[in-house]
């Protein structure tokens, strides 16, 4: 089987996050992408942290309590994600998977930010090789 690259799956549509960005917009976002975090970039698309759900329902809650000014994404972002290559196959990423990993992961090229790839894209990916491995066994049977 033919080794698919994170650029084969990544979703290179989605516009990242800005430093300065206010939280309202930035769970806006997430909600319209139908994604659980996005990358945080600064104008050169360099990637500097990213915002989950999680970190935005916390920061939310805090900010309400205690009627505090809008949050921002600077404010609550995770510094320093872990990112991958478009060149990375995508079973090298799938191994590394696992309880505690991101959902999301920036994809990163020359430094800066080129796409996102979603647990949800690997596992589609694995699926259809799944079954296209096993047509191919029950086609090779009948021969």
């Amino acid at each position: 089987m033919r080794s698919l690259k994170i650029s084969e799956v990544m979703w290179n549509h989605i516009e990242p996050i800005r430093c300065g960005t206010p939280l309202p917009r930035v769970v806006k976002a997430l909600l319209e992408n139908h994604v659980s975090g996005l990358p945080v970039v600064d104008d050169q698309r360099h990637v500097l942290g990213f915002v989950s759900e999680q970190d935005c329902i916390h920061a939310l809650l805090v900010s309400n309590y205690h009627g505090e000014g809008e949050p921002m994404v600077d404010d609550v972002m995770f510094h320093n994600p872990l990112t991958v290559s478009p060149d990375m196959s995508v079973v090298d990423l799938a191994q590394n998977l696992g309880a505690g990993k991101p959902k999301v992961y920036p994809v990163v090229d020359h430094g800066k930010l080129v796409g996102i790839v979603t647990r949800t894209a690997i596992l589609s990916q694995l699926a259809k090789a799944g079954y296209t491995m096993e047509k191919s066994r029950f086609a090779s049977a009948e021969d």
